[in-house]
């Protein structure tokens, strides 16, 4: 037998503040349709005063617990993706699971940008594999609005904030792709390419900044790396383009999902996209994807699902699983 780390539970947050991309025109020499032909955005959720990270993540988590009909101590572990925690310490998962009023098991951060849930996903998998946790919440949850340059229209028109959860559980499988579950993972990153994507701030450094990005050089990136990591993962999974029923990427932008699709082969008939109506959300991207798409009616069980995303660092990476 293998042990598969299986979903059985997801929910989401957004915040309730809506802000349209007319709204950016009386500040910025942009307007609706600058932003819409260059990403495909719309819309997107901005916290309020009083939400933070770990709040919208508790959020998540606790509607992805009812969804599984389960409480918080039957968790073993919080797996928290995220660039903009609360506080420098403690971690913003340990925040969380004391506001789920869990008080078992074990919670930390994963750093890896927009990559940040296919990082956590991997996280999970392997403690949930390695026979260290029987149940694990995995989070994606970011304010990226507070890190935001609002005079810079080519970057603060593109983020959101908002959190997706997904609970994992052990359970059995044969060990081939007809199981439940996560079936393969792919992880990647090169330094090299740091210039392209940061926070101009820092702890140690003694500053505070906001973030910088050349979207020409990332776009250059993206596509080729998501479309690479994907198949490694697929094959990782021993399966084809076409056994996938959904790919829920990083919802960057929409040309950037476009041509991942089109080099993977596939049509964007089968790609679950949120971009339009949450930005770029970083780390929360694909679990709001992944919850969206369920309540939409588009994801179901036993559905073949190819998650990719790329963010800072580079880092960059893919999961297949079996919903």
């Amino acid at each position: 037998m293998t042990t598969r780390a299986v979903v059985i539970g997801c929910g989401h947050y957004l915040p309730s503040r809506v802000v349209e991309n007319a709204e950016f025109e009386a500040t910025l020499d942009t307007n609706d349709e600058w932003i819409r032909s260059r990403s495909g955005i719309e819309r997107r959720h901005f916290a309020s005063e009083g939400e933070t990270t770990s709040s919208m993540a508790t959020a998540a988590a606790k509607a992805a617990l009812k969804d599984a009909g389960l409480e918080a101590d039957d968790v073993d572990a919080i797996v928290l993706a995220t660039s903009t925690a609360d506080f420098t310490f403690p971690s913003a998962a340990t925040m969380v699971q004391d506001q789920l009023g869990m008080t078992r098991g074990y919670a930390f951060d994963v750093q890896a940008v927009c990559a940040g849930f296919v990082f956590a996903l991997s996280n999970a998998n392997a403690l949930i594999v390695s026979g260290q946790a029987k149940r694990v919440m995995v989070i994606g949850a970011e304010t990226f609005s507070k890190i935001m340059d609002w005079t810079d229209r080519s970057t603060c028109v593109l983020f959101g904030d908002g959190a997706g959860a997904v609970l994992l559980e052990a359970q059995d499988g044969t060990g081939d792709s007809s199981d439940r579950g996560i079936l393969a993972t792919d992880l990647n990153s090169d330094g090299r390419h740091r210039e392209l994507l940061y926070v101009d701030g820092g702890v140690s450094t003694g500053t505070t900044g906001y973030l910088r990005m050349q979207g020409n050089q990332v776009f250059r990136h993206a596509v080729g790396k998501l479309a690479a990591t994907a198949t490694t993962a697929m094959e990782r999974a021993g399966i084809a383009p076409q056994d996938v029923d959904w790919i829920v990427p990083h919802q960057a932008n929409i040309r950037i999902i476009q041509g991942t699709a089109k080099k993977l082969g596939l049509p964007m008939e089968n790609v679950v996209v949120t971009v339009q109506d949450h930005g770029n959300t970083s780390a929360a991207s694909i679990p709001l994807a992944l919850s969206v798409g369920r309540e939409r009616g588009q994801i179901k069980a036993g559905d073949m699902i190819v998650t990719e995303a790329i963010g800072g660092g580079l880092a960059w990476g893919a999961v297949v699983l079996r919903w």
